[in-house]
């Protein structure tokens, strides 16, 4: 493997599986444990029809209670395989490894995870890439640990170079470092040619200060799908239409316009008066499908029109997300692809 060729993929380039971790009893979603479970159980099942899905659990128990689950479910079983580690929480999005790869080799980019700047306990979670290597799960993929904070969700990558990030959320993580420093560790450790920067953009009920998976993601094609807000009398519409105009000035490496898809808005969700972040920017892509969350509302089905179209030729599968916004996050959030050949 040679440094200088590593590139981080995008998430729409082949895959060689899902990696995701169960919810528990032991988790922060015991007070609503069977409603989440149903969330992973569709999601298991609508992964599995189009490639492997790896599920971490806490040990044995939660392996045959998963197991027969997803049974039930019809999820196909012989495309997943299950790992026993201990974990905190189950955002596998930020805890997970971020997988930069060459023509034939990769690198488990390890990143120090603090519970999204200290919010929540991550001792475990942290530990959760090396424990997977420890595992034999990657095979003879390397492992780089880096010791600066970075979670999977504040990042999206082209493939070609272009990495897309919120100042909001770095900032917090890092408050001592300015732009430009933080654009030069992204740019070495993530092997990038290019760091794009968003100033606006946010949603309430959102821990993680303003993901990048929240907002904006990129699509094949120099397509970007970001949600927006048409609700004049939202508060989140004037942060999220400066998102709109930064998104529309940012030209590609040839210099020209992204196509632009924005997504419809969500009505409020309300949580003993806590409003929770439904965001459809929060998609999930496989091999073959592109998985949408569902949150019950009249929108939802726009939603899955507008992403479908932004990555033709894939099915679309909608996700019912509505239990996981209630811990701040939705279906990219509990997800990590990891891409073709890594177990080769």
């Amino acid at each position: 493997m040679s440094e200088s060729t590593l590139r981080l993929p995008a998430e729409w380039e082949p895959q060689a599986a899902v990696l995701i971790a169960w919810p528990h009893a032991d988790t922060d979603w015991a007070e609503r444990l069977e409603a989440v479970e149903s969330t992973y159980v569709a999601l298991s099942a609508a992964v599995t029809r189009f490639q492997p899905l790896i599920i971490v659990v806490a040990d044995a128990q939660l392996r045959a209670h998963v197991t027969a689950k997803l049974q039930s479910a019809s999820a196909d079983l012989a495309r997943i395989r299950f790992v026993e580690l201990p974990y905190d929480d189950t955002w596998l999005r930020d805890s997970g490894p971020i997988t930069l790869r060459d023509s034939q080799a990769f690198q488990l980019t390890d990143f120090r995870f603090t519970g999204w700047g200290g919010k929540f306990g991550a001792e475990q979670d942290d530990a959760l890439v090396a424990g997977l290597v420890e595992a034999g799960v990657f095979g003879k993929a390397a492992h780089k640990r880096i010791d600066w904070a970075l979670e999977g969700g504040g990042i999206e990558s082209d493939g070609a170079g272009t990495v897309l990030t919120t100042w909001r959320c770095l900032t917090q993580r890092h408050p001592e470092q300015s732009r430009e420093e933080m654009s030069a560790i992204l740019r070495n450790s993530l092997h990038a040619a290019r760091i794009l920067w968003l100033d606006y953009g946010y949603l309430e009920g959102d821990d993680t200060d303003a993901h990048i998976d929240t907002l904006a993601r990129f699509a094949p094609g120099d397509r970007i799908v970001y949600q927006s807000c048409d609700d004049a009398s939202d508060v989140h519409h004037d942060e999220l239409q400066r998102m709109g105009e930064e998104l529309a000035a940012l030209r590609t490496t040839e210099g020209k316009p992204y196509t632009l898809y924005p997504l419809p808005w969500a009505q409020p969700v309300m949580d003993e008066g806590r409003r929770l972040a439904a965001s459809y920017a929060n998609y999930l892509i496989v091999n073959g499908a592109v998985l949408v969350p569902a949150y019950g509302d009249a929108a939802d089905a726009e939603a899955a029109r507008i992403i479908g179209e932004a990555h033709p030729g894939r099915v679309v599968v909608q996700v019912p997300c509505r239990p996981l916004i209630w811990q701040n996050g939705s279906l990219h959030c509990i997800t990590m692809q990891l891409p073709e050949g890594l177990f080769a």
